[in-house]
C-alpha cells in the first residue's frame, strides 16, 4: 500500500507547486494591464489620419482621414462624432468594402464643423457609438496633433 501512496502524494504536491505557479504568472499578465488609448497622427501618401485608439494597433474607437484641402473629413470607427452634420455612407453612394464585400463603414464631417472645432479648441470631442454617448478628450501633446491634422487638411483657422 505504501508503494502505491508515496507516488500518489508526490504527484499531487508536484500538481498543486505546478497550479501555484500558473496563478503567479497570471497575476503578472494581468497586472501589465492593456495599453491606453489616446489621439495619434499618422500620414499614409498624402492621406492624414487622426485616430483614438491604441497606438500601433488596429485597436481604434475613431479615425478621420483628409487630403489637403478637402473640406470634408472621412470618419471610420465604432464611435462617431455627435453632429447633426455627419453624413452616413448608407445616405450616399457609398463604395463597397473588398474585405467585407458590403457598404464602407464610414461617415462624412466638415471639416468646420462645431464638434471638430470643439476638438481643435478644448481637446474635447462628443461622440455616440453602440456604448452611448461621452467625450473623447485629449492632452496638450495631443491636441498639438489634431492642430496639425486640420492644418495638414487645409482649415488651420478651426
Amino acid at each position: 500500500m505504501f508503494k502505491f501512496a508515496i507516488p500518489a502524494v508526490a504527484a499531487l504536491g508536484l500538481i498543486a507547486v505546478a497550479a501555484q505557479s500558473r496563478a503567479t504568472n497570471a497575476d503578472v499578465v494581468v497586472e501589465t494591464g492593456v495599453a491606453p488609448m489616446g489621439w495619434h497622427l499618422s500620414h499614409e501618401g498624402a492621406v492624414a489620419k487622426l485616430a483614438y485608439g491604441v497606438a500601433n494597433s488596429d485597436q481604434l474607437a475613431l479615425m478621420m482621414t483628409c487630403e489637403p484641402g478637402q473640406a470634408q473629413a472621412v470618419v471610420y470607427g465604432d464611435v462617431q462624432p455627435a453632429s447633426p452634420r455627419l453624413l452616413k455612407a448608407s445616405m450616399t453612394a457609398a463604395p463597397i468594402d473588398p474585405l467585407s464585400g458590403g457598404l464602407a463603414d464610414e461617415a462624412r464631417i466638415p471639416l468646420r464643423d462645431p464638434a471638430l472645432r470643439k476638438l481643435a479648441r478644448s481637446g474635447k470631442l462628443d461622440v455616440e457609438g453602440d456604448a452611448g454617448h461621452f467625450v473623447l478628450t485629449a492632452d496638450v501633446d495631443e491636441r498639438r496633433l489634431v492642430r496639425e491634422f486640420f492644418a495638414y487638411c487645409g482649415t488651420d483657422k478651426v
